[in-house]
């Protein structure tokens, strides 16, 4: 009698004869037999509950983002297992020895993988979403995102380009569910992804400047998102550096579908400068008996002051330039006030933007 963990055991419940047979049948091939002895597998679940289940908050995946993402993956042909065999990519993962074989041929997972996709190739290259052993589409989140982590391990997918378009990929799906893959360190000069949990506040930064990015169909300003929302946490001056390149990235775009000329020696202030004139940042038609308007306008006016100080930073901490050897850098909160003072620029100018486009186009009645 074996004892199984009761997920595992559901799990398995449909082939649980098959498993038992092939159970007993390794138990006979193992034990000398007399003759006389009978024996034979059967597996129980076991029933118990988690001392901190009162407080536990279990990750969920939903099944339509997990379906998302096998299909995009199949779409963009992406080889899940990488530079490794099938054998070694899923043995990253789990006991391939433990798990039963659809081949009555072999007595384990790793004998019948091995023999329909290395030496006879004959099972479709996403056989594995399609698995009851690999319950990928329904089984445990965490070992979902493990699985997707390991995806583009720099073991896996040595090429740097192919692994970053993968976790962007991935990261539209997981951010439905609140998580996303984020680098964790480096291997040889390539990032270590490992998942982790959105935080509301950084979340929905982001998503602002993701839409910024998009309405402006900006691919440059999109991946400086990207950058900074993996450096953060774990690279801070990277993160500063990318939020004053992302201010500097909006200006340029919207001046130049503004037709404004840029200048080869304006700088940020002299860039930020001409977009709060081009989009009228700061009104003259506030009127100045209104409650408010003198702290109205002086809020418009420091706006344009973020891109300056942006600039500063960067010269001071973040990348793009040499440091002395005595250099100490700035902590991941400091990089997330500059982050957020920049996706808060892009947002309200690119908003006043489309606002200006929208109002200059003619109506029914003007035609």
């Amino acid at each position: 009698m074996l004892e199984v963990p009761a997920p595992e055991f559901a799990r398995l419940r449909p082939k649980l004869k098959d498993v038992c047979e092939q159970i007993t049948d390794a138990l006979a091939e193992a034990i000398p037999s007399n003759g006389h002895d009978f024996f034979a597998a059967r597996l129980i679940p076991i029933v118990g509950q988690n001392e901190d289940w009162r407080s536990s908050s279990p990750v969920v995946i939903p099944r339509a983002v997990r379906r998302n993402i096998f299909d995009g993956l199949r779409l963009e042909q992406v080889n899940v297992f990488g530079a490794l065999d099938d054998t070694e990519f899923l043995s990253r993962i789990y006991e391939l020895r433990r798990l039963p074989s659809t081949d009555s041929r072999y007595k384990d997972a790793a004998g019948d993988i091995y023999q329909h996709r290395v030496n006879n190739f004959d099972w479709d290259d996403y056989w594995i979403f399609d698995d009851d052993r690999f319950p990928l589409l329904d089984g445990p989140a965490d070992t979902f995102l493990r699985f997707l982590a390991e995806m583009v391990h720099p073991v896996v997918r040595p090429e740097r380009e192919e692994a970053a378009t993968i976790v962007e990929h991935l990261n539209d799906q997981l951010r439905q569910a609140d998580w996303h893959l984020v680098e964790v360190e480096r291997i040889a000069g390539r990032a270590r992804y490992e998942p982790r949990p959105l935080t509301s506040n950084g979340h929905r930064s982001f998503e602002r400047g993701r839409s910024a990015a998009d309405s402006l169909d900006a691919g440059a300003i999109a991946k400086q998102i990207q950058r900074m929302e993996y450096a953060v946490e774990k690279d801070p001056e990277l993160a500063i550096g990318s939020a004053k390149e992302l201010v500097e990235s909006c200006c340029k775009t919207i001046l130049g579908k503004m037709g404004v000329e840029i200048g080869k020696s304006d700088d940020m202030n002299d860039l930020a400068k001409k977009l709060a004139k081009s989009l009228d940042l700061v009104p003259e038609g506030i009127d100045d008996q209104a409650k408010g308007a003198e702290c109205i306008k002086r809020i418009l006016s420091n706006l344009n002051q973020i891109a300056g100080n942006l600039a500063n930073l960067r010269r001071l901490y973040g990348t793009g330039h040499g440091k002395d050897g005595k250099h100490r850098g700035l902590q991941p909160r400091h990089a997330r006030l500059a982050v957020a003072s920049a996706v808060a620029f892009v947002d309200f100018v690119t908003e006043t933007y489309r606002d200006r486009q929208v109002k200059a186009k003619p109506t029914s009645t003007d035609r």
